[in-house]
């Protein structure tokens, strides 16, 4: 096998544009007129962390349960307090762990997209049963709760050489799992313009890089919710002064403790005290987004 010192530039080059961002999707204005909008989503990984690494451990299973019993209560008042509809990312077997508290989430007018089907690492499943596995879980969510998903989060924002030809059979709106940007874009193979959406993510604008623990390896929690709470304002803060995306991404079994889930709840204090900001589903800001790829924009 070669070095990569060896390589030629058709291959560095070749892997480097085999996925890559396109066309900005950030519209001049948002939905009504707002100047940001706001896309608040919950990674309910819940027992699957514990599970896909073939692990038996009771007590990250007990964890993994507290996204279900407490955190997500938790979550769905605060977000009915505030009148707030946002987007829940599932694994396929925490669904069929617990319908129904999807069917909560959906009653409750929020949206469920696929999150893998037991949180696998999409670069570590073979291409075949990679798609076999997105596939039976859209199936699997659509079966549970009715509707079926339009947009997907990678378990872990792993994202494999086929994940987007797969999303492509499924006819997904949005991915939610990579980086290019901080707004919108359209996500594009291999100088081909896919019409798929990308809703950016960041490690930045994710709980759990802050609170994550784990006793047997290093992985140790290192900043104060008060520390965590002014990373993310201020992500707000620039996303309102640019007029663009402001994507934060959060775990149950991870904001939702008592002194976590008051981050949440300042912060939408504090994007509340801003005037023209839309709170939507990613679904409804990623439809929103492609209505640039029709008109042609």
């Amino acid at each position: 096998m070669m070095e990569p010192w060896q390589w030629d530039e058709s291959v560095w080059r070749g892997k480097v544009e085999k996925i890559r961002a396109g066309r900005s999707l950030k519209p001049k204005a948002w939905k009504n007129g707002a100047r940001c909008a706001v896309a608040l989503s919950f990674d309910s990984d819940h027992e699957s962390n514990e599970l896909r690494d073939g692990g038996e451990s009771i007590g990250r299973m007990s964890q993994g349960q507290y996204g279900n019993r407490v955190g997500i209560p938790r979550i769905l008042k605060t977000l009915a307090d505030n009148d707030i509809k946002a987007t829940f990312f599932v694994p396929a077997v925490v669904g069929l762990l617990y319908p129904d508290e999807q069917r909560r989430v959906v009653a409750e007018g929020h949206e469920i997209g696929l999150h893998g089907w037991i949180h696998e690492l999409n670069t570590k499943v073979p291409p075949e049963n990679e798609r076999d596995l997105h596939f039976r879980a859209a199936d699997t969510l659509e079966k549970i709760t009715g509707v079926r998903p339009v947009g997907m989060r990678t378990p872990s924002w792993d994202f494999s050489s086929v994940t987007l030809k797969i999303q492509r059979e499924l006819g997904l709106l949005y991915d939610s799992s990579l980086m290019a940007d901080d707004d919108p874009y359209e996500i594009v193979e291999n100088g081909e313009p896919t019409g798929i959406v990308e809703l950016p993510v960041e490690w930045i604008r994710d709980d759990a890089v802050y609170f994550n623990m784990n006793r047997f390896t290093a992985l140790r929690p290192y900043m104060a919710p008060s520390g965590v709470l002014d990373i993310f304002r201020r992500e707000f803060d620039r996303a309102y002064e640019e007029g663009g995306l402001f994507l934060l991404t959060m775990h149950p079994h991870v904001i939702g403790y008592r002194s976590r889930i008051s981050i949440l709840e300042e912060l939408i204090r504090h994007i509340r005290g801003h005037d023209d900001v839309w709170f939507a589903t990613h679904a409804d800001i990623a439809a929103y987004a492609a209505e640039g790829l029709r008109d042609g924009k």
